[in-house]
């Protein structure tokens, strides 16, 4: 690790010995590294209220707790490095089968326990950039699946994502459930100058108000039963990158209101605070509700529609592009073999039968079809037999 990365990086020791802490503390702080000392895991814990360190280096065994315990969940979170007595060895297999990622035996020399940090740091990460990798180019693939098609309703669709993308202007995003509307945010992300940024996304009905309102715009600690400390809100979280509100029809009048707030002056207050913190992330929302109808019914307000309708990207439901589905189909059933390793082929009369439907709930029932058929499907083709019943039944009754 360069030492101007080491400055970046937080390390938490816990280790009774005042002695031993103190040299640990002090070699690392010596080598560039920010260090915390703490004895007892009460002191561990008020730190870990507060922060999330990139390395935890703790003794086994303390006065007020046997780390073995909290080992799985530290480290979830952080490269966790043990130390253990001399000839402990029982102690040693112990940790690492419970997630350490090295041990060290007492007496510990300077020099093996930089290279162990070094190491578990490097280490962490690698692991943290190929986990960035892989998510950021599954995104980018899943984004581009509503996309196959070249029916006249999707390619305006497409044209206008392109339109905007460069852009910072905020994006309603409207159709049914199941046409993409997500998919259609993360490729105007993707397709941004915001791409290398986070893309974070909520469904603003699947939480009571409470909820909503501090996973948006974080909380303090104490505001709230349950506050143990400081919380950011994902609209910080997703500063610099893109927010997407999913189902933003769904939030009360009082998440409107800051909601506003964040559009008009960029800027929000936690729950249970008091200075407002400014936040940089381009807003997307989607609603499968018609939000000016709410307006005039006044359960949304109308500030905030005109503030969030800059560019409407309407999507065409699967029904009024029917030319798609074949193309669809085909997709599905090559994303599904290679998961599977069944390759497979679709019927003439099959695939007619898929066209005719009026798939109601849209591209993802589609998908959620194709993958069906082929995981329980044994032949080399799917078939008549291999669709539902209500596919089937809507067919005869047409």
């Amino acid at each position: 690790v360069a030492v101007a990365a080491r400055m970046s990086k937080q390390i938490l020791v816990v280790e009774d010995d005042d002695v031993l802490n103190q040299l640990i503390t002090r070699c690392l702080r010596g080598a560039g590294y920010e260090v915390t000392g703490a004895r007892r895991w009460a002191e561990a814990d008020r730190y870990l209220e507060k922060r999330e360190p990139h390395l935890v280096i703790t003794d086994v065994r303390l006065p007020d707790g046997d780390n073995l315990s909290r080992l799985p969940q530290l480290s979830e979170h952080q490269p966790v490095i043990v130390l253990t007595g001399f000839g402990s060895v029982r102690d040693a297999v112990a940790s690492m089968k419970a997630g350490a990622f090295e041990y060290l035996v007492k007496p510990i020399s300077p020099e093996e326990l930089l290279i162990v940090v070094d190491r578990a740091l490097d280490t962490a990460s690698l692991r943290s950039d190929h986990q960035f990798c892989r998510r950021r180019l599954q995104a980018q693939e899943d984004s581009t699946s509503f996309m196959i098609g070249e029916s006249n309703a999707l390619a305006e669709v497409k044209a206008l994502i392109e339109a905007v993308a460069p852009t910072d202007m905020t994006v309603l995003i409207q159709g049914e459930s199941g046409t993409g509307k997500e998919l259609v945010a993360r490729a105007i992300h993707y397709r941004s100058g915001r791409s290398n940024a986070p893309f974070v996304s909520i469904n603003c009905g699947a939480l009571p108000e409470n909820l909503l309102e501090s996973e948006l715009f974080g909380h303090v600690k104490g505001s709230f039963t349950g506050a143990i400390k400081d919380k950011d809100g994902l609209f910080k979280v997703a500063s610099g990158g893109t927010f997407f509100l999913d189902e933003v029809g769904e939030t009360s009048p009082a998440i409107q209101v800051k909601l506003l707030r964040v559009l008009q002056e960029r800027e929000i207050i936690p729950v249970g605070g008091t200075s407002p913190i400014k936040v940089s992330a381009r807003l997307i929302a989607a609603t499968n509700a018609d939000l000016e109808k709410a307006v005039h019914a006044e359960t949304f307000r109308a500030d905030l529609y005109y503030r969030l309708n800059v560019i409407p990207i309407t999507i065409p439901p699967l029904r009024h592009r029917r030319d798609d589905i074949p193309l669809l189909v085909n997709h599905f059933l090559r994303m599904t073999s290679e998961k599977t390793g069944k390759n497979k082929t679709i019927s003439n009369e099959a695939m007619e039968l898929l066209k005719n439907y009026d798939w109601p709930g849209n591209v993802r029932e589609l998908e959620n079809i194709i993958e069906r058929a082929v995981i329980l499907q044994d032949g080399d083709h799917v078939d008549l037999c291999d669709l539902p019943d209500k596919i089937r039944l809507q067919s005869k009754e047409k």
